[in-house]
């Protein structure tokens, strides 16, 4: 159909069911998958954060300075981009249900390993294994979306596993590990950590038990179900008998304008992410003087407001895209207005005269720049059709490339506007943090930009497009 600037619209509203022969109420499978991709997603965040008790402790135990941290910290993103788009190609071959239980165990094995050595080398080793372990959840839960949630709701439910679990995670982690295990119950870091990573293998066994690939692999969906998560949604019989291709070339993949943009939005947005996993701990730490049970509570409430972003986001998505039926610019209205006003508070963080307040621009900061994380996902959805996990991993490599590529820069600017003075008689390591959230301002500014540019109806399986026309 044609939107309402002119341009094809590929995105069809759920069909009205046909439920001749089905005499049974739709079963609720799907929303125990939801809440599997949702703990999947917390557990993530949860284990990925951490770092903002462990950076400051590693850092303190072995006389490390802000870039030979940043430099440790970054080891996760070199594996962590290397890994995505063969992730994203096993998932969309063979499915997500054994390989993302394996990697949840895999990197929950890894976390706590990082806690329980003394040695620089296995240590980086242990940073490695984790990123690569990680590198497949987020392309797994991508195809999870698509093959489990109907398609009017896929950008709200994307929304809720995507950012407001993963950002609970994130924010309940420095709770967890530096207020309640560390702080309340005055468990060392690493018996914390360990406690976090004996969590992630249970739900590692968890999702194997419980998850199925589709819903037409799961025994528990009945007739009902099925129709209504298929209604709307292109056959995969349709698909096959019109020879559509099997792979999704990565000539093509960059001929396409909006994705080389969209590459650009992700290593801007997840470039400046990596300072909210890494430096915030050391900044309400150090900058602010808290202890680490005051630290737990203020470094997670930026956390809260990317996980209510994320509800807001993915609802404010769904609702333009059936208010308007332009889903091109819904998309990109929603991702780089975000982006702007997410600019604007990083810029008043270091104005603040209080820890609480600057904890409180950056909630607001997060809240707005996290909105965005639903229209992330749900424009891989509509770029990569039934390669959306292809997809999602090539746009998570580009935002990792900026996972290893900042935390150096980051480091090296503290590093740079750090001097030593004297506090009360002593000599004291003093570092103006000013020009690095004026740099994340900047990135989140040219995220925003690039989001005018990405137009999410320029899909690149065409086969699926000319199915969907026809259907």
């Amino acid at each position: 159909m044609t939107n309402l600037s002119g341009n094809i619209d590929y995105y069809q509203p759920p069909q009205t069911l046909d439920t001749s022969g089905i005499q049974d109420s739709p079963t609720g499978v799907r929303w125990r998958i939801f809440l599997l991709a949702c703990g999947a997603s917390f557990l993530l965040y949860l284990h990925r954060y951490s770092w903002n008790v462990v950076g400051p402790k590693l850092q303190s135990e072995f006389a490390f300075t802000n870039t030979q941290t940043a430099l440790l910290f970054s080891l996760f993103y070199y594996t962590y981009a290397a890994g995505q788009i063969p992730s994203g190609v096993i998932i969309d071959r063979f499915g997500p249900h054994r390989y993302l239980s394996f990697l949840m165990l895999a990197w929950s094995i890894a976390v706590t390993a990082i806690a329980h050595t003394t040695n620089i080398a296995l240590l980086g080793l242990c940073r490695l294994v984790f990123g690569a372990a990680q590198a497949g959840c987020y392309p797994a839960l991508t195809k999870v979306s698509r093959q489990w949630f109907p398609v009017g709701q896929r950008t709200m439910l994307q929304g809720w596993v995507a950012t407001t679990s993963g950002r609970s995670g994130g924010a309940m982690s420095p709770i967890i590990v530096g207020t309640l295990l560390m702080g309340t119950l005055g468990l060392g870091w690493q018996s914390a950590v360990t406690v976090l990573g004996l969590i992630g293998i249970l739900y590692a066994a968890l999702f194997w038990l419980v998850f199925r690939n589709t819903p037409r692999d799961h025994p528990g969906v009945n007739e009902a179900e099925l129709a209504l998560i298929e209604a709307g949604s292109v056959s995969q019989a349709a698909l096959a008998a019109s020879g559509a291709p099997t792979h999704l070339s990565p000539s093509k993949v960059f001929r396409n304008r909006s994705m080389r943009f969209f590459v650009v939005q992700q290593f801007m947005d997840a470039g400046s992410d990596v300072a909210f996993v890494g430096l915030l701990g050391k900044y309400f730490l150090e900058a602010r003087g808290m202890s680490d049970a005051e630290m737990g509570l203020v470094a997670s409430m930026p956390l809260w407001g990317g996980a209510l972003g994320g509800i807001v986001g993915g609802f404010l998505n769904d609702r333009m895209i059936r208010l308007t039926g332009n889903r091109r610019w819904s998309r990109s209205g929603v991702g780089c207005v975000g982006k702007i006003i997410g600019c604007l508070m990083l810029l008043l963080v270091t104005q603040q005269t209080t820890g609480q307040a600057a904890g409180l621009c950056l909630l607001i900061a997060k809240f707005f720049s996290d909105w965005s994380q639903p229209t992330t996902w749900g424009t891989c959805t509509d770029l990569g059709g039934r390669f959306s996990a292809t997809v999602f991993s090539i746009i998570n490599t580009a935002g990792t490339t900026g996972g290893v590529t900042m935390p150096l820069i980051f480091g090296m600017i503290l590093d740079r506007f750090t001097r030593t003075a004297d506090v009360a008689g002593q000599a004291t390591s003093v570092t103006d943090w000013q020009p690095l959230f004026m740099l994340l301002a900047g990135m989140y500014l040219i995220s925003g930009c690039c989001w005018l540019l990405v137009d999410c109806t320029r899909t690149l399986d065409t086969a699926e497009t000319a199915n969907s026309n026809q259907s």
